[in-house]
């Protein structure tokens, strides 16, 4: 059996303190769970708490606020398409194409659509109902 120097262990062991004593990222989302669920019952502050998770790099979370928002106002249009695009960034096109079927042809503004696009890549965007423009 092989022992390890002194020279060989102390900057091993350097780098693994400096990594476990590193501070964390500064987070501008809540995480309080009551918090959480009670952003999540208004579409804004649910699309405000989601698009701070997202900036914090909690897609997750993110998607979890957007799945409690649509839960409580199922045609709410924006957090859908967020939650679309999010679906995206998170490799589940498929999950975002049954998102995107769900609008049931809802005019969608171009700005709210680019934010899809821009996730997703080249998706099919839903027809406004006959009689109707975008």
């Amino acid at each position: 059996m092989r022992i390890f120097g002194l020279r060989t262990c102390l900057p091993a062991i350097g780098l693994a303190s400096a990594l476990c004593a590193a501070p964390a990222a500064a987070q501008t989302a809540p995480t309080d769970i009551d918090t959480l669920i009670g952003a999540s019952l208004s579409p804004d502050t649910g699309m405000t708490l989601a698009r701070a998770q997202i900036s914090d790099r909690d897609l997750l979370g993110a998607a979890g606020t957007l799945e409690r928002v649509l839960l409580a106002h199922p045609e709410a249009l924006p957090p859908r398409l967020l939650y679309a695009s999010l679906l995206c960034r998170l490799d589940d096109r498929e999950g975002a194409e049954v998102e995107i079927g769900l609008l049931g042809g809802q005019p969608i503004a171009d700005a709210d659509w680019a934010e899809v696009t821009g996730a997703c890549g080249a998706i099919a965007r839903p027809a406004p109902p006959r009689g109707k423009r975008r």
